[in-house]
C-alpha cells in the first residue's frame, strides 16, 4: 500500500529541526526500523521559504505500519511536529515512476 505522509511542524523549530535532522535522515534511510519504504520526500516551505513541515510517499504493509513510521520519526519525538496526515495512495499510483528509493526496497 501506498501512502502519501504529510507532517506539519510547529513554529519557530529552525534550530530544533536541525538538531534531529541527521536522526530524522537516518530514520528515513531505515524506514524507520522497517515499517515503510520512504520512495520521496522533501521539507514543504512556506512562500517565503520558511519550514513548514516535510512531506513522503510511503510504501507500507498497513496504515498502522505507515503511523508507526511517522509517529517514530526523530521530529516527532521531539515534539516538532504538530500533526500527521496520512492518505493512503490508489492501486493505480504509479510508483515505479520513482527511480531512486530514499529507502532501499524489500522487493524489486
Amino acid at each position: 500500500m501506498f501512502f502519501l505522509m504529510r507532517c506539519l511542524h510547529h513554529e519557530g523549530q529552525d534550530a530544533v529541526r536541525d538538531t534531529h535532522r541527521p536522526s530524522h535522515r537516518a530514520w528515513v534511510q531505515s524506514g524507520g526500523e522497517g515499517h515503510a519504504t520512504v520512495l520521496i520526500g522533501s521539507a514543504l516551505v512556506d512562500e517565503s521559504g520558511s519550514a513548514l513541515g516535510n512531506f513522503g510517499i510511503l510504501e507500507a504493509a498497513s496504515l498502522e505500519e505507515a503511523q508507526a513510521f511517522a509517529q517514530g520519526d526523530p521530529f516527532n519525538r521531539a515534539g516538532i511536529v504538530s500533526a500527521i496526515e496520512l492518505t493512503q495512495l490508489p492501486d493505480t499510483f504509479q510508483a515505479a515512476r520513482i527511480s531512486d528509493p530514499m529507502t532501499p526496497r524489500k522487493h524489486g
